[in-house]
């Protein structure tokens, strides 16, 4: 049995079709065939059925896809250390990033790619939970979020820095020469919101769920950057993490008012896993960023 093999067999499982997997894999329909069939004769049992209406599973091919997938991980993971050991530093480095945390991100990224240009880099924009998942099935090597409101019994959260909820509002809003704003007078106004599911809005929910102040609210989006351009074409307000306004022109944080409006920048990792020095570098990278040095400032003063 060879990891190819494996590999090939995963990838028709997860697309049910062989062509398209073929697609993927970059190889020949006919290879793709013939490699499956070799791993069937070498177990003796079929994987897939075959029928003019598609492919499909069978309970063989059931009970091998999460040990493949396992081992097709492991043997990525052996790859990844024996480069490690030998500082070559090479590969790839999958991270899981909130939409609310992109804006922190851009310095770093340009700096890690000219410190390691032989690292590939690919970032993942997701709502939190969508992350978690894909952490867990070791599709993303690290997640960049805030800190969820419960915590997550395989994921370990590493805080980067502290933050605060804030009402986002343009320079010419009545509210932009405040230092802060109250819930009371908030409710006052015009929002545009993250969609639930997004962490800031998860946060603003559960701080509402313990006062009675029913907001005005005309959207929802599930993509930060619109709601920025909103709130600079209008008198809109949206609510946000501080840190989602870091280098943005034309808008500006107020903090909200009111205990528990904490938003903490953390890293995710699976508990108990490998950190790839890759992943270790980027953190390093991120840590020593103006973005976060100017927040652990901030919350220090």
């Amino acid at each position: 049995m060879e990891l190819r093999q494996l590999k090939y067999f995963v990838k028709v499982a997860e697309t049910l079709n062989f062509s398209e997997a073929a697609k993927e894999l970059c190889i020949t329909q006919s290879t793709l065939s013939q490699q499956v069939k070799q791993l069937e004769q070498e177990l003796d049992a079929c994987l897939f059925l075959r029928n003019s209406h598609g492919v499909n599973l069978t309970e063989a091919g059931i009970e091998l896809l999460p040990y493949a997938k396992t081992t097709l991980r492991d043997a990525e993971v052996c790859v990844d250390r024996i480069h490690d050991l030998r500082d070559v530093l090479a590969g790839t480095l999958n991270i899981g990033v909130t939409y609310s945390f992109g804006p922190m991100l851009t310095e770093t990224i340009f700096s890690f790619m000219k410190q390691y240009p032989r690292i590939k880099l690919n970032v993942c924009y997701k709502p939190m939970a969508e992350l978690m998942d894909l952490l867990r099935q070791r599709e993303v090597d690290f997640v960049l979020a805030f800190k969820p409101s419960v915590p997550i019994d395989d994921i370990e959260s590493h805080i980067l820095f502290q933050n605060c909820l804030s009402a986002i509002v343009s320079p010419n809003h009545s509210l932009a020469g405040e230092a802060k704003v109250s819930l009371e007078r908030l409710a006052r106004f015009s929002l545009a919101l993250p969609s639930k599911g997004l962490q800031a809005r998860n946060a603003l929910d559960k701080i509402m769920e313990r006062h009675s102040y029913p907001l005005k609210i005309h959207i929802e989006l599930n993509d930060p950057n619109i709601l920025l351009e909103l709130v600079r074409q209008s008198n809109l307000i949206t609510v946000l993490a501080e840190a989602s306004v870091h280098n943005q022109s034309g808008v500006k944080a107020i903090p909200i008012d009111v205990s528990g409006n904490d938003m903490v920048g953390c890293v995710h990792t699976l508990k108990d896993s490998y950190r790839k020095r890759s992943m270790r570098e980027f953190i390093r990278i991120l840590n020593e960023s103006v973005a976060i040095r100017e927040r652990v400032s901030a919350w220090i003063v």
